[in-house]
């Protein structure tokens, strides 16, 4: 079974790309955009 962790990341209007392409080259799938413009990410877990 795949384990998940999580992260929460505020979004900024004007570096928005950016943020989003830091957090994806580091291997975070973008899950939602909440309305409190707040980015919800997940990959998997790495096993211990």
């Amino acid at each position: 079974m795949t384990r998940w962790e999580y992260a929460t990341v505020p979004l900024i209007s004007h570096a928005l790309q950016q943020i989003l392409n830091q957090w994806g080259e580091d291997g975070w799938e973008l899950v939602a955009v909440g309305t409190d413009s707040v980015a919800y990410f997940k990959r998997p877990k790495a096993e211990a």
